[in-house]
């Protein structure tokens, strides 16, 4: 078996591509959980898991707030046609950079984040990507 993995250079990459997003993941939620070194501060198991059930919520919703910005430049004229099948595979709503963790942050229910409704533009793009995927 190993002989065969160390030859097929493509299964050897789609692996690698894998643990990255697993890795990526992993960062995220160190990120998240930025106190007390992202270990769990209690033994309680009700503690735990309302701690998990609040790093999947705001894991959720950063990809999704992500997601509705990337639709929005991806909207753009700019981008139209520049984007090949390999440059939409790379692209992941999974980014925390452009987050500050420290600080305060004011929340207002009454108030809509500024994200225009998209309608995507860029379907000559999705022919080619489904044909890479297939």
């Amino acid at each position: 078996m190993q002989r065969s993995f160390s030859r097929l250079e493509s299964l050897r990459r789609e692996i690698h591509d894998g643990l990255q997003v697993i890795e990526n993941w992993n960062s995220a939620n160190d990120f998240i959980l930025y106190g007390k070194g992202g270990e769990f501060s209690t033994n309680r198991r009700e503690d735990q898991e309302i701690l998990m059930l609040s790093l999947h919520l705001l894991q959720v919703s950063l990809v999704y707030v992500n997601t509705l910005m990337i639709q929005q430049v991806l909207a753009e004229p700019a981008y139209r046609g520049r984007l090949t099948a390999a440059d939409l595979r790379a692209l992941s709503p999974l980014k925390w950079q452009h987050i500050n963790p420290y600080g305060t942050f004011i929340l207002n229910l009454k108030e809509r984040l500024p994200l225009e409704p998209v309608i995507p533009t860029f379907g000559a793009a999705l022919p080619k990507l489904q044909a890479s995927l297939d």
